[in-house]
């Protein structure tokens, strides 16, 4: 009895430094060393690749782990293009998934909840907003999560989500991990974690709002009637 609540205990404690490892990457990295590298992969693997764990650390992990390469307790030159690969990989992952479900989930025609009509429309959503729509959720933390799987039951080409997920992951790993690689050490942004996170985000959904802005006033406009 005491090796089996020892033993869970054990798997608890994992449980919380993998959840919470953006901000126990410090004795993580004391604890395991090399083997840390690996866990980071998985972890961002995970957040972009399965659609069951979004509650994983993305941005804020990124962040922290740019933090301590400045600090060289991980070495930059590693960790950017492996988690960049992890991003890149997951988002596969997902797509594989959805396009995999998607026929089968929308097989039936009259379907209550999964009409076949919402296929189509989905797919002709990605076919012409989908390269944007890839790059810009991947700064939305659970919804980068969704944004491949979705692609991928909404039949988006593979050719054309693969180039808009090479750039994403690139984008997004880059970003946030020099914005922590170049600030993360500075007090006031240390002292600020949160909203720093928060403004990154932000200013990162900017483009997007911009472009619903301009798309709803262009739809305004031409539903208006004209003038007699």
């Amino acid at each position: 009895m005491e090796i089996l609540d020892k033993a869970l205990s054990l798997l608890v404690h994992a449980f919380y430094l993998f959840i919470h490892l953006d901000s126990t990457l410090g004795s993580v990295i004391r604890d395991y060393g090399a083997w840390t590298y690996l866990i980071l992969f998985l972890i961002i693997f995970c957040e972009t690749g399965l659609v069951v764990t979004p509650i994983l650390p993305g941005d804020s992990l990124l962040f922290t782990v740019g933090t301590f390469a400045a600090l060289g307790y991980l070495d930059l030159h590693k960790v950017w293009p492996l988690l960049t690969f992890a991003a890149i990989l997951g988002d596969n992952v997902n797509y594989a998934v959805g396009d995999y479900l998607g026929p089968k989930v929308f097989h039936y025609e009259n379907s209550r909840v999964f009409r076949k009509e919402y296929l189509l429309r989905t797919h002709a959503f990605y076919e012409k907003y989908g390269g944007k729509a890839i790059i810009l959720c991947k700064y939305v933390p659970i919804v980068r999560t969704f944004a491949p799987f979705v692609a991928g039951v909404g039949a988006m080409t593979y050719p054309r989500f693969l180039m808009f997920n090479v750039i994403a992951g690139v984008t997004w790993v880059s970003v946030v991990m020099l914005a922590g690689y170049f600030f993360g050490n500075i007090p006031a942004v240390r002292h600020n974690f949160t909203a720093v996170i928060m403004a990154i985000v932000l200013v990162s959904m900017l483009p997007g709002i911009i472009e619903y802005l301009r798309h709803k006033r262009g739809g305004s406009r031409a539903g208006a009637p004209g003038r007699m």
